[in-house]
């Protein structure tokens, strides 16, 4: 009866209240349940623990693949991205938006402050999370999971723009005199009012329009620095570093989505194999065998 609930009336909030919840959400509250009453059975408050066996249909986790699968929109290609860092050339909020290019999840940038900028070393730590709820509840806490808390070097070109921000900052605030708030957050307006995740979204969005580049969340940034950093042969153990995953198998099961394009050079290694212009050592390796 519950499971039917959840699947069918069971949502909240975040979306239209009395709709259905997700199979996965649905699976991870059911994962809470299920160790609740696992540490229930061993202090004797119950005998068995009834959702054990419970498990959400197949069905409803296909149904939810389908979903997402049609919803999807490709994040963007190394070209696009490039497009992209030619129209921000420039813009007041080019900082922020090289390090969603760089993979950091914009509330992990709205939350950053200089504090957590070296510029002296070009590094940059992220320590926080800074989301809006509803529309108007700004929320500080801390990163997603420990492994979310991580320092990463800043590339020469966001170091500059980084710099260049800093400076222009200081600018407007000897313009605005005591008007200026300096919250001492790196993502600020001119008046040194802190800027939310919604409205970097929109900011992004406007550029994306101006320059006729395809609309995706500044979040799908994330996938396309990692899908670049996996294919150029950045080492597991410092992608997911990188990404701020304790295991790479979460970078590369959500992040790391290659294009045709990315599979190309892969066609062109193929190519050797029917063509026989492989190297002489590769004409030992087996390619598998009868049955495989």
């Amino acid at each position: 009866a519950w499971m039917r609930w959840a699947l069918q009336e069971g949502r909240g909030r975040g979306g239209k209240p009395g709709t259905g919840l997700g199979a996965t959400s649905v699976e991870m509250s059911l994962a809470r349940l299920k160790e609740a009453l696992d540490r229930a059975v061993t202090r004797g408050l119950v005998r068995v623990n009834v959702a054990r066996e419970v498990s959400v249909p197949r069905k409803a986790r296909k149904a939810e693949r389908r979903a997402r699968a049609r919803a999807a929109v490709p994040p963007w290609s190394v070209a696009e991205v490039r497009a992209f860092v030619r129209a921000i050339a420039g813009d007041r909020l080019q900082a922020p938006f090289l390090l969603a290019l760089m993979g950091l999840r914009p509330a992990e940038i709205c939350c950053m402050r200089w504090a957590d900028v070296d510029l002296d070393e070009a590094t940059v730590s992220i320590t926080n999370t800074r989301t809006v709820m509803g529309n108007d509840i700004v929320v500080e806490k801390a990163t997603k999971s420990p492994a979310s808390e991580r320092q990463l070097p800043l590339p020469a070109p966001v170091a500059a723009a980084l710099t260049a921000f800093r400076d222009a900052q200081a600018d407007e605030r000897a313009a605005a005199g005591q008007g200026y708030e300096g919250s001492g957050y790196v993502l600020v307006d001119a008046r040194g009012r802190a800027l939310n995740g919604r409205q970097l979204r929109e900011r992004a969005y406007k550029v994306m329009d101006r320059s006729g580049l395809r609309r995706v969340r500044l979040y799908d940034a994330r996938a396309s620095c990692l899908t670049y950093l996996a294919n150029h042969g950045v080492p597991d153990h410092l992608l997911a570093r990188w990404a701020g995953h304790a295991d790479v198998r979460t970078t590369k099961r959500w992040y790391v989505k290659p294009d045709v394009e990315d599979l190309r050079p892969t066609a062109d290694t193929w190519g050797g194999l029917a063509s026989g212009s492989a190297p002489v050592h590769e004409e030992n390796v087996r390619c598998g065998s009868v049955n495989g």
